[in-house]
């Protein structure tokens, strides 16, 4: 098989891990499926939320609660008149595979954010808590702001997801405030790192920005850090989470949201390649700028750069892959491939779990700003 030949079966493999969009109900069942790659819906411990004390780090917290306040992105995510007829023609001009790829980021993406939105707004109704209510107040104001606005992108095409049934519909796992505060810690910190990546990205190659949207990401992935210091901030003020045997949660969170980014975008090949980026090198680097930024409040960081974490990742795209085209055949077959496969990169995964790690002293000043 030639080169190119190769190329092409290789892309045509990753394109099966994403199901195509035609029509808005498709967009619905996409966003709606809970798959391990997909985004999730959380509940958690609500009365445990309402115990948590930032008063150790008051003048810290009351300065961030003053940055939320301010509102500074409060007219950013509106559009403006050029961003429509930008959106159709950059639209028309992708091929039939790329504006699928494209669509499933959007989908993801405003699934994500819509799930930071429903969480955040049920914390804040539940708890009595002055300093968790009102940061979870301005959280879900941002996240539904960030969901809306790629909605908006998705309803350009007819593909506009309904919000309210999604919340009705899509399953809900439970998750203890710990694993909370390490998911969506992270969560908040790759998603700065990805947005001003990609936006720094067509800054430099403004002509390979083929959707409008992405001149939104600088100031947008602003609101996510500010989220991602918000989490460091309470988890800095409950110093247990930090220690112990919680720094094996750490480090299972920080592989799981690593792994999950490295398949998913593995998946959207050609959408990296029109913006002038290839997905392994995009994805390191998105990496190492959360293992740099998490520095303030994580005393250990994964090494990326260790041949077998890097081996180790490319196996866990190539069974996803496999257990996709298992899924694909049915059957009993397909059932014992699928087992096969999930078993397989269930110790691919521990065995990275295990791999040494880098240590680190906790900084005393706790708060970054993005100058990435």
């Amino acid at each position: 098989m030639s080169a190119q030949a190769s190329l092409h079966t290789e892309q045509d493999m990753l394109t099966a891990l994403i199901d195509s969009v035609e029509s808005a109900d498709d967009a619905m069942a996409k966003a709606t499926r809970s798959t391990v790659l997909t985004p999730r819906f959380y509940t958690t411990d609500y009365d445990a939320m309402d115990r948590l004390d930032v008063s150790s780090l008051r003048s810290e917290w009351d300065a961030m609660i003053a940055e939320y306040e301010g509102d500074n992105n409060h007219d950013h995510f509106q559009r403006d008149a050029a961003f429509e007829q930008e959106a159709r023609e950059g639209m028309a001009s992708l091929s039939p595979e790329l504006r699928q790829e494209f669509l499933d980021f959007l989908i993801s993406s405003c699934t994500s954010e819509f799930s930071g939105c429903i969480l955040y707004n049920e914390i804040q109704k539940r708890v009595k808590n002055p300093d968790i209510k009102a940061l979870m107040r301005y959280m879900a104001r941002d996240e539904s702001r960030h969901a809306g606005f790629i909605n908006s992108a998705l309803r350009d095409f007819g593909l506009g997801i309904d919000l309210g049934g999604l919340k009705r519909n899509k399953s809900y796992t439970f998750f203890k405030p710990k694993y909370i505060f390490y998911a969506t810690y992270l969560s908040e910190k790759i998603g700065y790192a990805r947005y001003i990546t990609i936006f720094r990205q067509l800054q430099k190659n403004p002509d390979k920005r083929f959707h409008p949207i992405f001149r939104w990401f600088e100031r947008w992935c602003n609101d996510e850090f500010r989220h991602g210091e918000s989490f460091a901030l309470i988890m800095r003020a409950q110093p247990h989470l930090l220690r112990g045997l919680n720094v094996w949660w750490i480090r299972f969170f920080t592989l799981a949201v690593y792994a999950t980014m490295f398949v998913r975008d593995h998946t959207r090949p050609m959408m990296h390649e029109a913006m002038g980026l290839d997905s392994t090198e995009y994805d390191y680097e998105v990496f190492r700028l959360t293992s740099e930024i998490s520095a303030q409040v994580f005393p250990v960081e994964l090494d990326i750069d260790h041949p077998v974490f890097r081996t180790g990742m490319e196996r866990l795209l190539a069974r996803s892959i496999a257990h996709a085209n298992a899924k694909q055949r049915g059957g009993l077959g397909g059932l014992i491939g699928q087992a096969w496969h999930a078993g397989a990169a269930g110790l691919t995964f521990v065995r990275l779990l295990l791999l040494p790690v880098r240590r680190r002293p906790l900084p005393a000043q706790i708060r970054v700003q993005p100058v990435w």
